[in-house]
Order: structure tokens, then sequence, then C-alpha cells
């Protein structure tokens, strides 16, 4: 086993003197007083290592030894993820004892001595491959696949496998041979290292599907395709936490992968503390039951951010390899970024804009590509959607995160500060976010076949009605009132209609919370109808008040059941309005 000596420190970076090689990422042990801190080596040179530490390096000193482990930073993959609280090392949350964490104290995420139903789906002498199915058992309410280790190259056959019935993860479930005669025991819990991407499927062209959320303003305007990515930037207190939650709550996903890799501690206290409690709106059990948590802790350093996304993302390519359509949040990239900019700082790299990594963009990037709708080896698709925020300092969209992560996200949900002072939530601009799928011939065809005919061509539609309506704003601004013709302040409340029914949502409301698509497409062909019809009016004066009842029906729509006598009652309500000032 390689070993070595400290023989230089700046905070939680530790150069090494090695007697052997060691490899890129390789974890090491700093034994300091009986502890053993995990370190991961990101740098070598000659017979120099640099790593860094993800504990607190308080009281490290010059001459401290070293053990090399000999793998890469891993993580335990197996039944007893769901509804854990874990962070970003993969220790369980739950099982640390007293109020401040101990440095050097590492925990299971698995529970060991726990027993699990095994059924088998694979039998004596079949072919298999990584990340084949080789049985089942049911963690909550999900089947959870017990799979092919992925490390495993090539052909192997099932020599034996067990009979049904209860087993502990770490007992013996089959065993494999190769045409080598290697034979392999297999248990149900696996390693995998965290920044080498899960491989368990086939190259092939995937099918597109949108992700249905329920909320407007997504589903709409900017919708995110199933094995899509996005990002929510936007400025401190702008409801980039509560997107998600929302998203999380209603997103057509089997399971939620939560990062909180640079949360607040407030935030990170609510997730604890509100997601046992929520009821899952598709299967009326917990939510917690579909959710893992990945949670940095307050005493851990930053370099401890950037293992919370990683992990995060190998449970889910873990998950997605089961065939289950798995969500992934993040939230928030900007702290991850930040610490990959105080290594790179304490390297004394040279410096990108802002003194970030002048390869950040290419680090974004590949974490984004991990992401994906893919064909598993049986033909079964699984999938991982990935939305991240950023939290740019001053709001400032310009700034180098943001920027990189434009260039590998598909959808760009940008939070604006003045749209969340008047309490215009979910505050996403509807002129400078996008979404780039909309533009994918096959994302075209999709909703033309599913939502409706004409549906793309509406939404551009009702995206130009916004950019007309904040133009006629400028204009009023600018000009006053009486300045401009009635039609600017027409053209003006058309736009408004179109933010206080379809983007505007109410969250703590049980129907407006969540909008089916056909839901959003009645919707929207009614309000656009509204923007089509010439109206009359003698002033200016009289245009808001008149808007303002329509605006009102529409939102007493939304808070109704869909279809049913009430809805029907203030549809008709608002035909009648119309009628008022119509102009045939």
């Amino acid at each position: 086993m390689v070993k070595g000596k400290v023989v230089g420190i700046i905070s939680n970076l530790i150069t090494i003197e090695v007697d052997g090689p060691v490899s890129q990422n390789e974890i090491c042990f700093i034994e300091h007083n009986k502890e053993k801190l995990m370190a991961e080596v990101i740098k070598i040179s000659g017979n120099l290592a640099f790593a860094q530490v993800f504990e607190s390096s308080r009281g490290l000193k010059i001459g401290l030894e070293v053990e090399f482990s000999g793998h890469m930073l891993e993580v335990d993959l197996g039944p007893g993820l769901l509804s854990k609280n874990l962070d970003g090392l993969q220790n369980d949350l739950d099982k640390k004892e007293g109020v401040f964490l101990k440095r050097g104290e590492y925990t299971h995420a698995l529970d060991l001595d726990k027993k699990f139903d095994f059924i088998s789906s694979a039998k004596k002498g079949d072919e298999v491959h990584s990340g084949d199915w080789l049985g089942y058992v049911t963690e909550n309410w999900i089947e959870h696949k017990i799979m092919v280790p992925f490390k495993l190259e090539g052909r192997w056959k099932v020599k034996e496998i067990v009979k049904n019935g209860n087993y502990k993860i770490t007992d013996k479930i089959a065993v494999l041979v190769n045409d080598n005669g290697d034979e392999e025991t297999i248990t149900m819990i696996q390693k995998w290292p965290i920044k080498v991407a899960v491989k368990a499927y086939k190259e092939k062209p995937r099918p597109f599907k949108i992700m249905e959320t329920g909320v407007r303003i997504i589903d709409t305007f900017n919708p995110m395709a199933e094995g899509g990515t996005g990002f929510i930037p936007g400025p401190f207190g702008c409801g980039k936490t509560v997107l998600q939650h929302a998203i999380s709550k209603n997103a057509e996903a089997d399971l939620i992968i939560f990062a909180a890799c640079g949360e607040r501690a407030n935030e990170v206290v609510e997730i604890f503390k509100e997601f046992p409690e929520l009821i899952d709106p598709r299967t009326g059990r917990k939510l917690i039951e579909r959710t893992t948590i990945i949670c940095n802790t307050s005493n851990m350093p930053v370099a401890a951010r950037e293992a919370s996304v990683y992990t995060a993302m190998t449970i889910a390519e873990y998950y997605r390899a089961m065939g289950l359509r798995v969500l992934m949040l993040a939230d928030s990239t900007s702290r991850w970024a930040q610490a990959l900019r105080e290594m790179s700082n304490r390297m004394e790299e040279l410096p990108g804009p802002d003194a970030f990594p002048m390869d950040l963009p290419a680090i974004i990037s590949n974490f984004y590509s991990r992401a994906g709708m893919v064909y598993l080896n049986n033909g079964k698709i699984g999938s991982i959607t990935f939305i991240g925020t950023v939290s740019p300092a001053g709001g400032n969209l310009k700034e180098p995160v943001t920027e990189s992560t434009k260039k590998a996200a598909r959808c760009f949900y940008a939070l604006s500060q003045q749209r969340s002072d008047s309490k215009r939530y979910p505050a996403v601009d509807p002129i400078d976010s996008y979404s780039k799928y909309l533009e994918y011939p096959e994302v075209q065809e999709y909703l033309t076949k599913n939502v409706g005919d004409n549906w793309v061509d509406n939404v551009l539609n009702a995206k130009n009605w916004l950019l007309r309506g904040k133009e006629a704003f400028d204009q009023i601004n600018i000009l006053g009132d009486d300045g401009v013709p009635v039609d600017y302040h027409i053209t003006y409340w058309k736009s408004e209609t179109i933010d206080f029914v379809l983007m505007q949502q109410d969250a703590f409301d049980k129907i407006d919370s969540i909008t089916p698509f056909k839901r959003q497409k009645y919707m929207l062909d009614l309000i656009l109808m509204i923007c089509e019809t010439n109206f009359n009016f003698e002033s200016f004066e009289k245009v808001p008040p008149y808007f303002k009842r329509i605006i009102n029906i529409l939102k007493q729509m939304n808070y109704s059941e869909f279809k049913q006598d009430n809805f029907y009652n203030f549809e008709n309500e608002l035909k009648e309005v119309i009628k008022e000032r119509s102009v045939q």
C-alpha cells in the first residue's frame, strides 16, 4: 500500500510526498490524533501529490502520515438509498450523533443488517452484461433492480443464482463466470467512482418526450424534454429553491435526487422538515418515499460541494439503469464553481474570468452531459432530467458560471428581480428565458401529436404578445398614459392577461398548483382568442378596469375544477364581458 508524508498545507489543500505510484482522483487518508481525514488527489507532480481534504484541516501539521486507498472516491449503490439524507461523501446524516459533526467520522449510507425480499428474474445459464438485471427487491414502492456490476466487461454467464427469499444486501445473490473461467460473486451492493459516468446502455438514437411539470411557465412557454437539461439563475430571494421544490413535487418522474450542494442552512432544514410531510400528488404517498437528499453540512469545507454534485449524479445514473425516470435537482451549482475556483487558486493555476478556472465551461459541460434518456441493454428506457440553479453575485447573469452553464444546458429559466419584487411568481422572465427544445423537429412533432396541431405556433404567438406588451409598456412609461394611442394600452393589457393567467401560478392552491397539458392548451387557446379580438375604447382610462375584470374571471377559472360547472360558468361570464367591447 502506497504511503506518504505531509510536506505542505494551504488551508484544505495538502501537499504530500509519496513513496510509490498514485493516481488522479485517488482517495487518501491523513492520520491526525487517531482520526483519519479523507482527501482526494487532484494533481500529481513527480513524487508530490496535491490533495483536497473533505474535512476541516485545522491542527494538521507537516510530517503527518498519509495512507493511499488505491481507489477513487466511490459510492455504495444498493437497496436502501431512498428516503435518505446523505452528505457529499455519502455519510448517512441520520446516523450522526450530537449537534456538531465529528471530524473523521464516517457512516455507511446503507443498512447492512436490513433484509430485503429478493425476486430473481435471471436463471442459471443466462448470458449477461454489465447493468443487466438479475432480479429485484421492493424499496418503498419502487422495484429496485439488482444488476450485474457496472465494472464487469464483456460476456458473463449466470453460474448460480439464489432462490427467492429474504437476504441482506451483503449476502451472495449470484455467481457469474466469463469465457476465461473467472468467477464473480454478486451481492445486492456495488461500488462506483463518482467522477466516472455509469455506462450500461446502448448507443442508439433516443426518443423525445416532454417532461410534464405542471408549472405553466415551463410546460407552455419553455418546455423541458425528458432526459434534458436546464438551469435557473437569479438573484437572492427570487424563488429558485421554491421553484425547484414545485417542480420536484409535480414533475412526471419516478425518483427525485436533490443535491443541496450550496444551499443556506435554513433552506436545507426546510427540505428535511417539509419533504417527509409533503403528500406526493402522483402517488398519494409521502414525497420523501421517492426522494434522496444529498446535503453539504455547515462544517464541511467547500471542497465537499464538488463531491456532492457528483455523488448525486452517480446515484441518479444508478436508478436510470433500472429503467426509471429520474429528476435531479442541484442547488446551487455556483457554490460548486466557487469550490473549483478556490482549489484552482490555491494550486496557483492560471485564472480565467473572475478568477474561475480556465476550464470551467468544460467541467460544467462534462457534468451536464451525464444527464439524458438512454436505451438499456434490455430495450427498456431510463432517463435523468437535470435542473440546476445558479446564484450569480448581485443577480449578474453575465458572470462566468451563468455564461458557462448556458453553453451546456438546453433550457434557461432566468429569474427576474423586478418580477419577484412585484410578487409575480414564478418569477421567470418571459423575454430572457428560452427552451432550445422548441427548435427541435422531434419535439415539435411530439407536441403537435400529443398536445395540439398548432401548439408550437400558438406558444410563439403568445411570446410575441408578451414582447409587444413590454415594448408598449416602455413607450407608456416614457411618453405618459395620454402620450400614446389607446392601442398601446390595449396591447399592454393583453400581454398582462397572458402574464397573470398563464405565467403566474399559485403553489398553495390544490388546483392551480399543477396544470396538466390539456388544461394549459385550453387556457392558451382562450387567451389567444382574447388577444386576437379587436376592442373599442373611448379613452385609455377605460382599458385597465375592463381587462382587470377579464383577468379576474380567468384566474377564477384557474382555481376551478377543469371543465366542471363552475369552470363553464366563469367562461360564459367571460364571453359576455368580451361582447361589451369587442368590434365585429
